[in-house]
């Protein structure tokens, strides 16, 4: 938990391996994941660095795997994956996986070339075995007509002067093509026909009843079977020259019926023939593919960890022997030493004579920020990591978010059934989280539950939690303890009247004792519940604002002290501090003491109605008014010497502006001119000074840039400083409203379930009879459905997103920068599942 609250120390080390070993090396460290490289040549090509021939096989191996992948894919075929992470092969074994990856891609092109060369014979064959089938009532019709010409049929296919000689010669022969054409290209074949060959052609058409199957895409086309009867060569050349614009396929078709049936039997010889090769061929497919499916997954691990450390050794320098590799980390100081043990490995593995050094660099560049997380934590760094990755050793926000962001979430959304609803799914999360995880889901929203299942488990917890302050389970309340009220009112007063209100004055009505735990149950049926709510979370949500900004102002003390900068001590916390704690916080104790002095039957007040209010107070304060008594009221203030204690308060907050303002950037300026002017003097003394100085002539540096540059930075920092003092005055107002919404979320979320029940749920409670309990099933299931859809999920989500805000804008502006960049350590892990993830996607 160390590095929780801190990011780890890091060092910049100098890496010196054996040409030889260095791949063995850069492997081990691969499976630790604990070394971040530096590209040390970033001003070379990426084509002209070392091992980019290794890279480019690397990359070649990938697109022969992909390729291998899609069709076991295409075929089905359940890809065995064991989680099994093998080892990175040694570089003499890329020479076999090449062959392997290279025999099997050509094994199964050729299986492929040879299916689709065979399923493209197989629908010629079909096509035509339905050719055969459909004109053999063409014809028959054509050669009635033929023998008995009718006038529309004689009419439609040769001219009027022609008629006669028809009649007095004999039949008319007409010409035909037949073909197959796509069902839905079929209306415009015909119109494109009649307007090409004004109508002087005779179509007809039949549809093949089982779809067939396209061999370049392998989807179910639907088509027809077509003839055209035409005369003389004229219109056969268009009538051609239309089947080639509609890419027609035209199949050979003999007029003798004889010739027919001497073809239509040798088609379906060849058909059967064609159906045994086909199998035998799919076969074949299929068995090169399972035994590829057995082994894809591994073969691709091994293909990314070569070309992960292949890439990684792109970035290390060669030393003048040509026999060095030197590389630049990032590593943290603890792992030091299993860094040590992860390249003693590597040294055994490799059998290198030459032992690797790793050397400590002093540096002044920002180191990487890390922070270790686990299952439980890394949800909640993400959070954080969302706003900006911390600077480094800045303070780390998660440990604090781990508690306050579940709590302020539940304070909005405090209601005991629906906590439970979400406990309970994220705690199936939670119990089955290796199982689920194995599954690998691709649903995006799934894997956002599934990711922040821990913190939505405690997002439910604390929800029932604060819905038991409240008393408040599905807009109802328990009566755990009974009620401290007593009224005279019996049932049926109670349920025929709607204006009945709980007065807190009466001691015959209220035994004047605190509840046990949260809210008395009486306050549900009441009609002025809404009121005393309304003060109640009102009052709450800026007591936890004050309270959590304080909780930020108190981490930049941290910060300072860790990094020794007293001076922002002194001229940013300590007026900070003063100013929230002058003005707001005592806000806070005002609460605190009106809660306590003012009461229904307190003896040292006139009446209830005399509480001063909280806000007109604090107005009053801030404007220097004093307050005036209520009416029939004879005090003023809350205790003695309010007014004078509040004007000091003001005159203490409003004072510790300007220091926020000038006293850092005063203080910085005096330093910078000090050093001005002893650099001024010391080039003034060796220009004019004796002994071996005086006789040189000394070029001094003109005053004048380095009065602008001077100039510039106290300019700049007057600027940054006001920015940030603005920003806390102003932003400590602003966010002091912003904690209302705790109070205006809550209040909605409790509204919104309460008139959720009684439009809903109390329709089913209605009837009386046997169909009651039959009806009441259905509208508690709609009832549940927009409680789950709405209450739950949707509002959660909104109450998420405010809860969010109000960590990034109004707790974490406080004390967190975060203008760090994240450690990425060179991991297999992480580039397997970044992999993974890409392929998926």
């Amino acid at each position: 938990m160390g590095s929780l609250f801190r990011s780890e120390e890091m060092a910049l080390c100098q890496l010196f391996l054996e040409s030889e070993g260095a791949y063995a090396y850069v492997s081990e460290l691969g499976e630790f994941g604990l070394v971040q490289f530096r590209d040390s040549n970033p001003d070379v090509n990426a084509f002209q660095r070392k091992f980019v021939s290794e890279v480019r096989r690397c990359d070649e191996m990938e697109q022969k795997l992909r390729y291998l992948e899609n069709e076991i894919k295409k075929d089905g075929i359940p890809m065995l994956d064991t989680g099994e992470k093998p080892e990175a092969p040694q570089p003499r074994e890329m020479i076999d996986l090449e062959a392997t990856f290279e025999q099997l891609e050509n094994e199964l092109r050729e299986v492929n070339h040879n299916a689709d060369v065979l399923k493209r014979n197989f629908l010629e064959l079909t096509e035509l075995k339905h050719i055969l089938r459909k004109t053999q009532v063409f014809f028959y019709e054509q050669d009635q007509q033929t023998t008995y010409p009718t006038e529309s049929m004689t009419r439609a296919l040769i001219s009027d002067d022609s008629i006669a000689r028809q009649v007095n010669a004999g039949p008319v022969q007409l010409g035909f093509v037949a073909g197959v054409i796509l069902r839905e290209r079929i209306p415009a074949f015909e119109r494109m026909l009649w307007r090409a060959c004004r109508g002087n052609v005779f179509l007809r058409q039949a549809e093949i009843e089982t779809p067939l199957e396209d061999p370049s895409t392998g989807e179910q086309v639907h088509k027809s079977v077509f003839i055209i009867f035409f005369q003389g060569d004229q219109l056969k050349s268009r009538v051609r020259k239309i089947c080639e614009g509609f890419c027609v396929t035209l199949y050979p078709c003999p007029e003798a019926p004889p010739k027919r049936r001497e073809m239509a039997m040798g088609v379906m010889t060849r058909i059967e023939d064609l159906n045994i090769v086909l199998g035998q061929t799919q076969d074949h497919r299929r068995r090169v593919l399972v035994a590829a499916a057995k082994n894809i997954k591994k073969w691709f691990i091994k293909v990314v960890k070569i070309k992960a450390i292949y890439h990684t050794l792109n970035f290390f320098n060669l030393d003048a022997t040509q026999k060095c590799l030197i590389a630049e980390c990032w590593v943290p100081l603890l792992d030091i030493e299993t860094i040590q043990l992860a390249l003693r490995r590597g040294t055994e593995r490799s059998g290198s004579s030459v032992p690797p050094i790793l050397n400590r660099m002093e540096t002044f560049e920002d180191p990487p920020t890390y922070n270790r997380t686990n299952k439980f934590t890394s949800a909640f760094q993400d959070l954080v990591d969302a706003y900006g990755i911390a600077s480094y050793r800045e303070i780390n926000p998660t440990p604090y978010t781990i508690i306050s962001f579940p709590f302020l979430f539940a304070v909005m959304f405090g209601d005991l059934g629906h906590g439970c609803l979400m406990f309970l799914f994220a705690g199936f999360l939670v119990q089955r989280e290796k199982p689920l995880a194995a599954k690998k889901i691709d649903n995006e929203v799934w894997n956002m539950f599934f990711a922040g299942r821990y913190i939505i488990l405690l997002m439910g917890l604390f929800s029932m939690y604060t819905g038991f302050i409240y008393n408040d389970i599905f807009s109802k309340s328990l009566n755990l303890f009974g009620s401290h009220w007593h009224t005279n009112y019996n049932e049926s007063t109670v349920m025929n009247n709607k204006d009945l209100q709980i007065n807190p004055s009466l001691s015959s009505d209220y035994d004047q004792v605190p509840y046990p735990v949260g809210i008395d149950p009486v306050w549900q049926l009441a009609l002025n519940k809404i009121v005393f709510l309304n003060a109640y979370k009102m009052k709450i949500s800026i007591i936890i604002g004050v309270l959590h900004m304080l909780s930020g102002v108190i981490l930049s003390l941290c910060n300072y002290r860790y990094f020794k900068d007293r001076l922002s001590i002194y001229c940013d916390f300590i007026p900070q501090v003063i100013f929230l704690v002058f003005l707001f916080f005592y806000m806070v104790l005002l609460m605190f003491i009106k809660w306590v002095s003012y009461g229904p039957q307190n003896e040292f007040v006139d009446s209830p109605a005399c509480a001063p209010s909280i806000l007109i107070t604090f107005i009053n304060m801030v404007l220097f008014k004093d307050s005036v008594a209520l009416e029939n009221c004879n005090t003023v203030y809350m205790f003695s010497g309010q007014g004078a204690v509040q004007k000091f308060l003001v005159i203490v907050a409003l004072l510790c502006v300007p220091i926020m303002l000038l006293a850092k950037p005063i203080y910085i300026m005096r330093q910078l001119k000090e050093k001005h002017v002893q650099m001024v003097n010391n080039h003034a003394t060796i220009g004019n000074g004796d002994g071996e100085g005086a006789g040189r002539v000394v070029q001094q540096p003109p005053p004048t840039p380095a009065g602008e540059h001077y100039e510039n930075e106290i300019g700049e920092l007057f600027i940054h400083q006001g920015i940030h003092t603005i920003e806390f005055v102003l932003g400590s107002v602003s966010h002091t409203a912003s904690y209302l919404r705790l109070w205006a979320l809550s209040l909605a979320h409790a509204q919104l379930s309460e008139v959720l029940w009684r439009m809903v749920m109390t329709n089913g409670l209605i009837l009386n009879s046997w169909i009651g309990g039959v009806w009441l099933w259905f509208i508690f299931g709609f009832w549940a459905i927009l409680t789950v859809g709405i209450l739950v999920l949707m509002e959660g989500l909104s109450v998420f997103l405010h809860t969010l805000r109000l960590h990034w804008v109004e707790f974490q502006s406080k004390f967190y920068k975060g203008l760090g960049y994240a450690f990425a350590p060179f991991s297999f892990e992480v580039i397997l599942n970044t992999t993974s993830t890409a392929v998926e996607e």
